[in-house]
């Protein structure tokens, strides 16, 4: 082959993968001096990883300019009550299309009781009626398994799977009812990656799933206040709309962080745990890493001047 061709080929080659790698984050480049607080905040979560005694996923992504941080965000995690963030997806889905009304009453039955399933397991069988979206607030506040697999018939695992297939996430199923050990004995997981459940999520919240109406309805069942690992040490002021999971081995929270002017997605996922603890813990110091970074952002300038409230330095 000709050495003037052999050049124009290479040439070629490397052209295409750097388009390739380029594409894999359709936003532009965040400003030079943002690009050094992505840099400190992608270094803080190598560390946090390089500690755990565990596998670890995490997505960032800053829903102001597109800009996302992934760290092996396309392995496939057990996911525990975080799938319920589907469920709920598919829940307003159908309500939009008027296939079920969130108003609609269940019945408590007892033959719908299962372990860990504090509040339905403390109602009257054939006596307490409760709405569809009280059944949703229990699976996402206390995390209810019997509410969640109530809603689970209701919606059909299928129609959860299908929506899921809709947005590009074949990575997310539903597999399973919560507490079915014989069906996880068996291999069928719940599961999905840090990418998926944040492109869920982003789908989701620029209103590309519901309307406006059902869009903030969602969020605000999912900002439910609840124990979970990515609010721990931000302030208790501060909006977030996530769904933590936890199974032996493994723990996840995945969710929005509405800090003002600068909201985010944030999605870390553990497994392969020694201690479980160890990765609640992880989970929460990339969170407070991720929020140290945006809540800056936010409330700076482009050059990265700060104005508080009452400050008259020059």
């Amino acid at each position: 082959m000709p050495r003037v061709t052999r050049i124009a080929l290479i040439f070629v080659f490397a052209f295409v993968v750097v388009t390739n790698a380029a594409g894999q984050n359709n936003a532009p480049p965040p400003p030079e001096k943002q690009q050094v607080l992505w840099q400190k905040l992608e270094a803080s979560i190598a560390d946090i990883d390089r500690n755990l005694d565990g596998a670890m996923g995490v997505a960032v992504l800053d829903l102001t300019d597109g800009h996302r941080y992934l760290l092996h965000a396309n392995d496939v995690f057990p996911q525990a009550s975080s799938i319920k963030i589907c469920v709920l997806g598919e829940l307003y889905r159908q309500a939009q299309q008027g296939k079920l009304r969130l108003t609609d009453l269940y019945t408590v039955n007892s033959a719908d009781l299962v372990p860990d399933s504090d509040i339905m397991n403390g109602l009257t069988p054939g006596v307490t009626k409760i709405t569809l979206r009280d059944l949703a607030t229990m699976m996402v506040a206390v995390s209810d398994n019997a509410a969640t697999n109530v809603l689970i018939d209701r919606v059909g695992m299928e129609n959860v799977n299908a929506f899921l297939d809709s947005l590009g996430l074949t990575h997310t199923r539903l597999r399973r009812k919560m507490m079915d050990l014989k069906a996880a004995s068996e291999g069928r997981e719940n599961v999905s990656t840090p990418a998926e459940m944040t492109s869920l999520l982003e789908s989701l919240y620029r209103g590309k799933v519901l309307n406006r109406e059902m869009t903030e309805d969602f969020f605000k069942i999912l900002s439910t206040h609840k124990d979970s690992w990515i609010p721990r040490d931000l302030p208790d002021d501060l909006k977030i709309a996530n769904k933590p999971g936890a199974l032996e081995g493994v723990r996840n929270d995945s969710g929005v962080v509405f800090i003002d002017k600068r909201p985010y997605i944030l999605s870390v996922m553990t497994t392969y745990l020694r201690r479980e603890r160890d990765g609640e813990e992880a989970i929460s110091r990339v969170s407070l890493a991720a929020w140290r970074m945006f809540d800056r952002m936010a409330r700076a300038s482009e050059y990265g001047r700060v104005i508080s409230p009452g400050n008259s330095s020059h």
